[in-house]
């Protein structure tokens, strides 16, 4: 979630868990292999395309609803601008628009949660429309672009943990647990229109010359001046961060 004009202080224990219960659960993959690079790029790819519609959730925040809830879809489905056919964004300002049209997540990063919480996680639990196998999504850099499908797609920025997931998840102290785990999926543009399933190849088209990893850019978000400082130079970065960045820079000026 970005597009926030101030990037918050992380939650102190016991600031991040909702009342009410989550729905994730059910079945999962195991997937254990090397991420693919440029190059490199045979292993890489989509194995679930992810929708899902809104519904009311008493533990979904101010707005009362959620599409949180993905769940696998059969066959191809086209890729818009906006996203997917057949998916919904409740919140659209903070899950939705052209700089966040899709949501990737790495079944990698997924079988690490598997580990930590102790129970099996479903392509597509944490709200991504795209999961992926063997492409490093949480080494991504900002502005790097991906061919999913006959899809053309461009990495953004992280996802930005909040009430809702947390609701959702329902897991302790989870919005401080995700944001340090700083494995957060990545969101994108669409750059070219075109359609996505199951077993499509995920290949890694270009990186841009200034370099700031997923993770990295997380870090900036929740405060790293010089990581931030870095991701303004990059081509290709969602838009968002030119609203974000005054407020970091601005912070860490007044603290120095």
């Amino acid at each position: 979630m970005l597009g926030l004009p101030q990037a918050p202080r992380l939650p102190g224990p016991g600031g991040a868990r909702l009342p009410g219960p989550g729905r994730p659960g059910g079945y999962g993959s195991t997937w254990h292999g090397r991420c693919a690079s440029v190059g490199n790029v045979a292993s890489a790819r989509v194995i679930s395309v992810n929708t899902g519609r809104a519904k009311d959730a008493d533990w979904a925040g101010k707005l009362g609803r959620t599409a949180i809830g993905k769940r696998p879809a059969a066959g191809r489905l086209a890729v818009g601008r906006l996203g997917l056919g057949g998916d919904e964004q409740a919140d659209k300002p903070a899950h939705g628009g052209p700089e966040q049209a899709l949501y990737a997540y790495a079944r990698e990063d997924l079988d690490w949660w598997v580990e930590r919480l102790g129970r099996e996680l479903a392509n597509g639990v944490f709200g991504e429309n795209i999961t992926t196998a063997g492409l490093d999504v949480t080494g991504a850099l900002i502005g790097e672009i991906w061919q999913l499908g006959t899809a053309r797609v461009q990495v953004t920025g992280p996802r930005i943990p909040c009430a809702v997931f947390a609701g959702w998840m329902d897991e302790r102290h989870w919005v401080r647990r995700f944001a340090d785990a700083r494995r957060p999926g990545a969101y994108l543009r669409v750059l070219r229109e075109g359609a996505v399933g199951a077993g499509d190849l995920a290949e890694v088209v270009s990186r841009p010359a200034e370099q700031v990893t997923i993770a990295e850019s997380m870090t900036a978000y929740y405060g790293d001046a010089a990581l931030m400082r870095r991701l303004l130079r990059v081509e290709g970065r969602g838009l968002d961060w030119d609203n974000i960045a005054p407020g970091v820079l601005g912070r860490a000026a007044a603290s120095s």
